[in-house]
């Protein structure tokens, strides 16, 4: 079994490559291309990480150019796809929104241009539960109207759904779209609010939260997540009589408020932090919970680290790899 996955110096890609290359015992060809939108660093130790087992390979690559993608994919001639590869944050979309345009439509057309010339057995690619906005009501769920996306980064990714559903429909290729919902977990992205709070607290600066602290995200442990990707990788969707694309929302189901997930990091480091309550923030939705009744039904997944034992865990790695000990 022969698996390409973008985004392998990510923080789910990686995650996605270790179970894949390691338990699952997969030939893996991970492709990144070590952008700066976060610490190179960190992604060259995740990469570290992923070195000694003996079924994967790296390649450091644009997927969005054509040329070198698809030179990749038709030497590697994969059986199935897990794209996780993209231009990620809410926030940074309001900075630099051209980085969304490359990684996020160009990027993903590249890849399904792929597809439709040697098509996989399936091709999986990240969603996000940005793609909800303006009217959506929690728990989401996937047929909820996601026409009205807050941000521009959730506006390119109910484009990437739209897009897998036209090549779904004029190239039968096996499709599914997954919506990630605050992934959280060891090797986590610096941008991201478990790891902004933890350094915060650590280094005494005010921990800023927004619409006081009353929003409420239904964070979801990585571990869980890489189950239910690889659970959706294996189960293709059914080829008629509808376009063999689907979605899935790939969540924990129990929202939490921001201000409570602090208060549990700062159990967990023994610091108090310096909270700072302000007002909403442009491009924010107040509640994230996913519904995921129709995943369930499908594969069988089911969440299983709690909040508490997956913060334990996160807390353990950050202390390790930045030094807090």
């Amino acid at each position: 079994m022969k698996v390409l996955v973008t985004g392998a110096a990510g923080f789910i890609g990686h995650h996605v490559c270790a179970r894949l290359a390691g338990t699952q015992q997969c030939d893996v060809l991970g492709v990144d291309n070590l952008s700066d939108y976060y610490s190179v660093e960190l992604k060259r130790a995740r990469l570290a990480l992923l070195d000694p087992l003996e079924t994967f390979r790296f390649v450091q690559a644009d997927f969005a150019d054509a040329t070198a993608f698809n030179g990749l994919y038709d030497h590697f001639k994969p059986d199935y796809v897990v794209h996780l590869g993209a231009q990620a944050g809410v926030r940074y979309s309001l900075e630099n929104p051209a980085a969304y345009v490359h990684s996020n439509l160009l990027g993903f057309t590249t890849v399904l241009e792929a597809c439709r010339h040697r098509a996989p057995k399936h091709l999986v690619f990240a969603s996000s539960s940005s793609v909800y906005g303006a009217g959506s009501r929690p728990p989401f769920a996937e047929d909820a109207n996601t026409d009205r996306p807050l941000s521009f980064y959730g506006a390119t990714k109910k484009s990437n759904e739209v897009m897998a559903h036209s090549y779904a429909h004029l190239h039968g290729i096996n499709v599914t779209g997954l919506r990630f919902f605050s992934v959280y977990g060891p090797w986590g992205r610096p941008d991201m609010a478990p790891t902004l709070f933890a350094q915060a607290i650590c280094d005494d600066r005010p921990v800023t939260l927004f619409n006081d602290g009353r929003n409420l995200r239904d964070f979801t442990y990585v571990d869980d997540i890489v189950d239910g990707v690889l659970k959706v990788l294996l189960y293709p969707p059914a080829e008629r009589p509808t376009p063999p694309c689907r979605i899935f929302n790939l969540g924990h189901n129990r929202p939490v408020e921001t201000i409570l997930f602090v208060r549990m990091l700062e159990q967990l480091l023994g610091r108090t932090a310096r909270i700072e309550l302000t007002g909403p923030q442009p491009g924010d939705m107040f509640e994230t919970c996913a519904d995921l009744t129709r995943i369930h039904a499908a594969v069988g997944y089911t969440p299983r680290v709690p909040l508490e034992e997956g913060l334990r865990r996160f807390v353990e790695w950050f202390r390790s790899y930045y030094g807090r000990g």
